[in-house]
């Protein structure tokens, strides 16, 4: 089990002013934005505006705070994402915009790249036992209160903004369990049969 504190996390302006993003993990480690496998990060959005595309990738967008925001993508009709709404997936090849329904938000982003991983992301609000279910990776990211976490031997306490990383490998079962009034997301990302190699 790997922790990531949010205390150690990054933090980008984004050059319109427009808002800022927290990258919260990324494989490989070090990768940019052209070159990462996955990458999961929050995204403080305070104007509308479109969205940067990502050839090759697939995206997932919830919404964790604020009123929420009205997403369009490629020709498709606008759909509008809140605070505790299933997250949208999407292309990220395809032109997309937001615009806020009243005010910030806070979002939280998972990408793949789509020829090397598959991403599900999940929101756990209530005291949850699962297993990878397929998937090669799972990663617990807290939002909101403490979330304790256990896997086989190991225990951690995610604080708000927290993460950790389990690897299949382990192969033990685990246990998330967020603290009331908690949140918090679960991404399982399962590595492609077909990538180049």
């Amino acid at each position: 089990m790997k922790i990531i504190r949010a205390i150690d996390c990054r933090t980008t302006r984004w050059k319109n002013g427009g808002g800022s993003t927290t990258e919260i993990a990324a494989e490989p480690a070090g990768a940019s934005l052209d070159t990462f496998d996955w990458r999961i990060s929050m995204a403080q959005v305070a104007s509308d505006g479109p969205f940067s595309e990502f050839a090759g990738i697939d995206r997932t967008l919830a919404v964790v705070r604020g009123r929420g925001l009205m997403l369009t993508i490629g020709a498709n009709a606008p759909v509008t994402l809140g605070r505790g709404s299933d997250p949208v997936q999407f292309a990220g090849d395809l032109a997309t915009s937001a615009r806020l329904v009243a005010g910030e938000i806070t979002d939280l982003n998972v990408m793949t790249r789509r020829r090397r991983f598959s991403h599900r992301l999940l929101p756990v609000r209530e005291p949850f036992s699962g297993n990878f279910d397929n998937s090669d990776i799972a990663i617990v990211v807290s939002l909101d209160g403490r979330t304790n976490l256990t896997s086989g031997q190991d225990f951690a306490t995610l604080d708000r903004g927290d993460a950790a990383i389990l690897l299949r490998s382990s192969n033990a079962p685990f246990r998330i369990a967020p603290t009331a009034p908690g949140e918090c997301y679960l991404v399982l990302l399962r590595e492609r049969g077909d990538q180049p190699g």
